[in-house]
């Protein structure tokens, strides 16, 4: 039956008190998944910590007659991340599936971006999805099977104003997953990642101050969380078996594969290239290919559908 499509696997969500994270433990719950559902109850911006979100969707789905159990490490240290692996192990007795899902935002124009909101996404989005996904590793190994779900962002892909942290922090995890697919490959495990457009407190900071931006934030609202979990409950399933290395996006009752950056254009001089040359001659024949410089909403311009 398709809503058992995970049963009696045991998955990992980080960042699963709210918004998308929670969506996906619900869902994947709901499919037949023992779920680990960490959070550590901090504002979108990684300030405090509060166990009540965590524990709040455990009940939610004790209540629906799924397993779950809560857990309040964080991901942005290394012994911190094991113990959420462990408590999978502990409670549940493996390992099948690591949602990294958990993210914050300090957003800022790059030429005002302090070293404190640099390193503070790096460590939760980035290194904290290497942290996790290593603590993963040998159990995947040893039993030959799992699978990594990573959630990046379209503005890490494509781009967006005040985001260099966050992008920087999205676009390297892609390049993760590709490392854990290709590395893994031979032990039967996956590394695929999502890229999400949804409505959640995330997001929720976008300004409506304008006619303009209320309508913008009005299309976003109809993005839904729970729009995402399917395309990540068949992710972290064996019917996916054959699905590694890619990278989707889900925009409301849309799935698209992304590109992976490939050559587009090349020039060729056999003597050799000189940069009088290639101001001449190399940059003019390559600049018609050239990718443009837009942001996540000129390439995605359309309403949801």
């Amino acid at each position: 039956m398709a809503q058992k499509m995970v049963q009696d696997k045991v998955v990992v969500v980080t960042g699963a008190g709210g918004g998308i994270g929670r969506d996906m433990a619900l869902a994947l719950a709901a499919a037949g998944a023992k779920v680990v559902v960490n959070d550590i109850g901090t504002s979108t911006t990684g300030e405090g910590t509060d166990a009540g979100p965590a524990q709040k969707v455990v009940e939610e789905i004790k209540a629906a007659g799924g397993q779950a159990v809560a857990n309040m490490d964080s991901v942005a240290e290394a012994a911190a991340a094991g113990r959420i692996i462990q408590c999978a192990l502990d409670h549940f007795g493996r390992i099948d599936g690591v949602v990294n899902n958990a993210g914050i935002l300090r957003d800022r124009f790059f030429h005002k971006m302090s070293l404190d909101e640099w390193d503070a996404v790096l460590k939760v989005h980035l290194y904290g999805s290497y942290y996790m996904s290593r603590a993963a590793a040998n159990h995947f190994k040893e039993q030959e099977s799992g699978a990594f779900v990573h959630m990046t962002s379209t503005s890490g892909l494509i781009g967006n104003f005040g985001q260099a942290n966050y992008s920087a922090a999205k676009l390297g995890l892609v390049a993760l997953s590709k490392s854990i697919a290709l590395d893994m490959q031979q032990f039967h495990v996956r590394s695929n990642c999502i890229a999400p457009f949804a409505w959640s407190r995330m997001i929720g900071s976008i300004p409506t101050d304008t006619p303009e931006q209320q309508a913008r934030v009005a299309k976003i609202q109809q993005m839904t969380p729970n729009k995402i979990a399917p395309l990540a409950v068949y992710l972290l399933s064996d019917q996916a078996k054959d699905v590694n290395a890619q990278v989707f996006a889900v925009r409301n009752n849309e799935i698209f594969l992304m590109s992976q950056p490939r050559p587009l254009r090349s020039v060729h001089r056999s003597e050799g290239w000189t940069p009088e040359f290639i101001a001449e001659h190399g940059m003019p024949a390559l600049k018609a290919s050239f990718v443009p410089m837009e942001r996540s909403g000129d390439v995605f311009s359309w309403d949801p559908v």
